[in-house]
């Protein structure tokens, strides 16, 4: 797929083409830059080909994501998007100019000049395809591709942006189509760990996680990579080194197949969010059609509904149903609702936003019976009621008292004895 195995003439390792990532805290300052620029020149010596995809100044996102809305908050998404991309454009101009100053050849690249294209969706664009074929061509040339992440080219010939984080999908889509070897995602942290370690101080990097696994975990609150470039890394196959900036010798966590993985362990990791609330409606007409009643206003309203439970009462005629939405989205899925509640029927609402999700992940589990039971008695030793329940094949999440977070995590980490290795 990638041609010939060729090695460096000097050092006899093996020459690959690489995407390299270095998110906002890598980049925060010029000192900064120029120590990314270091990290860079040492693929280059070691005779690679490297294209690196940056993200804006720590903080500088947030700055102009704020001028735009203090102007006006009834914004053009299209000016929008102009706005917040200029940060990536900084940083991939003075990371070139670092690198021309250390004697590496490199130059900047923004979305539309490579060009990466996207949906019109401004503000949360898709990446619907990339043409790298002058990317390849400075990059055989022993140039340095310095990519502006975050943002493209959309089909009305404006610039685009992919959301908060995503310069991660930028780096994996930009691996993907060049063809890279691997995409190393450098950060303020050396890997991907069990859980969190400012909860579970025993908390362990983990050496190799499956796509699928990260896919959960980062869907469901962990927070090193976006879901999106998880996605794309798996639908490619590219692999990815998620490594420290300011550690980048310390091993990393390798993202690669489940085949790879040797030891598959019941539960890989435990994952939460505190971004979760509960809606709750109560004697709701048990008929056909009472779903999309409910859910299709809430999708028109944009809320994304996750956790679902449903209870029938006895004489089948009313039933209740509980549902989670991000805690950020409730205030607009509870006016949602109660525009519906014509259509509806529903006797009473109610909200808490004093929750959060606990989950276990595992591609262990499919051949481990009684993961999901080892979960709900831990919680329940330690008096912690569950209120919804999901699962999938990987995955088994519940939802709890906010208040209790951090004691169900370091009561699963150990029940499933992620403390050693």
């Amino acid at each position: 797929m990638y041609g010939p195995l060729v090695r460096n003439a000097q050092t006899g390792e093996a020459m690959a083409k690489i995407a390299m990532k270095f998110g906002g805290t890598s980049v925060a300052d010029l000192d900064r830059i120029r120590h990314v620029a270091t990290l860079v020149k040492r693929e280059v010596d070691r005779g690679h080909q490297v294209a690196v995809v940056v993200s804006a100044m720590a903080g500088e996102t947030n700055k102009l994501v704020g001028w735009t809305k203090d102007i006006s908050p009834l914004h053009d998404a299209r000016e929008y998007d102009t706005v917040v991309a200029a940060g990536e454009q900084v940083t991939a101009g003075l990371l070139a100019v670092a690198l021309g100053a250390i004697g590496v050849p490199a130059r900047s690249w923004l979305g539309w000049q490579i060009p990466i294209r996207t949906s019109a969706m401004h503000g949360s664009a898709r990446i619907e395809g990339i043409e790298p074929g002058l990317l390849n061509e400075r990059l055989g040339q022993g140039q340095v591709a310095v990519v502006a992440g975050f943002q493209g080219i959309a089909a009305d010939n404006r610039i685009s942006t992919l959301g908060r984080g995503g310069s991660d999908t930028s780096a994996v889509a930009v691996a993907a189509a060049i063809k890279a070897d691997r995409c190393d995602i450098y950060t303020d942290v050396d890997g991907v760990y069990t859980t969190d370690p400012r909860i579970v101080a025993k908390a362990r990097r983990l050496p190799k996680i499956a796509f699928e696994e990260m896919l959960e975990m980062a869907s469901l609150g962990a927070k090193v990579l976006q879901t999106r470039s998880v996605e794309i890394a798996m639908l490619y196959r590219v692999p990815v080194r998620v490594l420290s900036t300011f550690d980048p010798d310390a091993g990393g966590t390798l993202l690669c197949d489940e085949e790879d993985i040797v030891e598959k362990k019941p539960v890989t990791g435990i994952a939460y969010s505190r971004d979760e609330a509960k809606i709750s409606l109560m004697k709701i007409p048990d008929r056909p059609g009472i779903a999309a009643a409910i859910f299709g206003p809430l999708a028109d309203a944009g809320v994304n509904v996750d956790m679902i439970v449903q209870n029938v009462s006895e004489d089948g005629r009313r039933t209740d149903l509980t549902f989670t939405c991000a805690r950020s989205e409730l205030a607009r899925a509870l006016k949602a609702l109660e525009d519906a509640a014509p259509a509806i029927g529903y006797r009473e609402i109610t909200s808490d936003s004093n929750v959060a999700k606990v989950s276990i992940i595992g591609i262990g589990m499919r051949a481990h019976p009684g993961v999901a039971q080892a979960m709900f008695r831990t919680l329940s030793d330690k008096g912690i009621n569950i209120q919804v329940i999901s699962t999938s094949e990987i995955k088994v999440s519940v939802l709890i008292a906010e208040e209790y977070v951090e004691l169900a995590v370091r009561a699963l980490h150990s029940a499933y004895e992620l403390d050693t290795a």
